[in-house]
């Protein structure tokens, strides 16, 4: 056994196709499991029972679970094992097994007698982060778990920039946003704003990142890209075009999801015509999470068990419409309309005309997840007027159904 004044050596284990022994199916397993099977491991489990979690990985075939105790001789062929039996003895006995067949062993129970320790792990767009103590007297795993997060959160928000040095391929990626709140993009989507040499905004989209970007990045907003003889998306294609054949690593930064009335796909097409790499970065819509923010769940039990996202730019009555208006009067479920502050008042007339009763409950979020924030309630036989009385501006989420009386309402003395 190593002196323990003596720190460990650091190595990344490949294990893929190789048997790596797990002796012991409780809440260690659990923890471990799932980063062995990622590594291609071939997982054998030895315990007479485990947590429900493990066992639906070997009922996957994630693993293989032979359901015994351990007994002399489960390690002969590995090269990697994890101890972790209720059984004192059995860890001892497994441990001594390891040490006479030189397979580097992890044991829950008593770490010094180990002859390998596991590391505090995390993960940030191929780069794995492993953290170990270098005083085995001192082996706080609370610790070595702090400085990981604090190393992941830092490389995944961009507060911790590692260059490149290899060249990176040019591209655009267009990334959703969220509803506004900073926080509630994901961490992708920030990584790649923190790597971006342009960026093309929305006005939709989480303003306050953009003030944390690096003086070089150029930040462009979309609504003031020059027209000229093209339509306003046929502008926003070519500049993000022409910043990608410049070798430029662009952001196409939209509120919400690309896809969701978000006109991603246009872009996607118009950039994989130009033959521009693309990256797809999903995001938090607005349409489920601004209801969310404001107590409103768009699906509940026993209430509702569905829910429509429409988009509200278009009134019923125009010819340019999509949307069936009269199948929606007709669902049960929870409707929730996008872009409509503005045609709320004909698309209520419409819902009640074929069949929507008259007192249904309707929510109106504006400034969703922002510091404005603020809940307007009505029905759709006075939402018109309530959206005049109380001033309600874009952007804002409306909300249709029996869901907004779930959660405490709004009222009109109360934003």
């Amino acid at each position: 056994m190593p002196k323990a004044e003596h720190p460990a050596y650091p190595v990344g284990l490949r294990l893929t196709g190789r048997r790596v022994v797990v002796l012991g199916g409780g809440q260690v397993a659990q923890r471990r499991l799932p980063a062995l099977i990622a590594a291609g491991a071939d997982v054998l489990l030895v315990s007479p029972g485990a947590t429900p979690s493990v066992e639906a990985m070997a009922d996957a075939g994630e693993i293989t679970w032979e359901r015994r105790p351990y007994t002399d001789g489960d390690l002969a062929d590995a090269w990697y094992a994890v101890v972790a039996t209720s059984d004192p003895d059995a860890n001892a006995a497994a441990s001594a097994e390891a040490e006479r067949h030189r397979v580097w062993c992890v044991r829950s129970d008593a770490a010094d007698a180990a002859t390998a320790w596991t590391p505090a792990t995390g993960h940030s767009e191929g780069v794995t982060v492993a953290v170990l103590t270098t005083d085995a007297r001192d082996r706080d795993p609370r610790r070595t778990a702090a400085i990981r997060d604090a190393v992941v959160e830092g490389l995944r928000d961009g507060t911790l920039v590692a260059p490149h040095h290899r060249t990176r391929t040019p591209g655009v990626a267009l990334v959703g946003g969220g509803p506004g709140d900073p926080d509630l993009i994901t961490v992708r989507g920030r990584r790649l704003l923190a790597e971006a040499d342009v960026v093309i905004a929305d006005r939709l989209g989480p303003r306050d990142l953009l003030a944390e970007l690096p003086p070089h990045v150029e930040v462009i907003d979309a609504a003031k890209i020059p027209y000229g003889r093209f339509m306003a998306q046929e502008a926003i294609n070519n500049a993000l075009i022409e910043h990608a054949q410049q070798g430029k690593s662009v952001v196409r930064l939209k509120g919400g999801d690309p896809f969701v009335f978000g006109r991603g796909m246009e872009e996607a097409q118009a950039l994989a015509e130009a033959g521009i790499p693309c990256t797809v970065v999903p995001g938090i819509s607005s349409s489920i999470s601004v209801p969310g923010a404001a107590g409103i769940p768009v699906t509940h039990r026993g209430v509702a068990h569905e829910f429509t996202v429409v988009s509200g730019h278009v009134a019923p009555d125009d010819e340019r419409s999509l949307v069936d208006w009269p199948a929606l009067a007709k669902l049960r479920g929870t409707l929730v309309v996008l872009m409509g502050v503005d045609k709320i008042g004909r698309i209520a007339e419409t819902l009640i005309a074929h069949g929507k009763p008259a007192d249904t409950p309707v929510a109106l979020v504006q400034e969703g997840t922002m510091a404005a924030q603020r809940r307007v309630d009505a029905t759709l036989a006075t939402v018109a007027e309530t959206v005049v009385a109380q001033d309600v501006k874009p952007p804002a989420v409306i909300v249709i159904g029996e869901v907004v009386r779930v959660g405490p309402q709004a009222t009109p003395d109360q934003p």
